[in-house]
């Protein structure tokens, strides 16, 4: 988690429960508005995803799931 979200949630925990919940919705429109669908990689998903990529990784529509043996290093 990045010191900026950190930051934000240490501040919410010290507002009452009623505001904390308004903070909560408001972050959570926030967030749809900025990706509905939820489909948008943040740069820290990015980096994970290129790294997998570059590590062997196999989508999981091009595995031969009958013969899992030829993907054993």
């Amino acid at each position: 988690m990045s010191s900026t979200a950190m930051n934000i949630a240490r501040m919410v925990n010290m507002l009452p429960e009623s505001d904390q919940l308004f903070a909560q919705e408001f972050i959570r429109k926030l967030v749809l508005a900025w990706d509905p669908d939820f489909t948008k990689a943040t740069p820290d998903e990015m980096k994970s995803m290129e790294e997998a990529e570059k590590s062997g990784f196999i989508p999981a529509d091009e595995i031969d799931w009958n013969d899992l043996g030829k993907y054993a290093q």
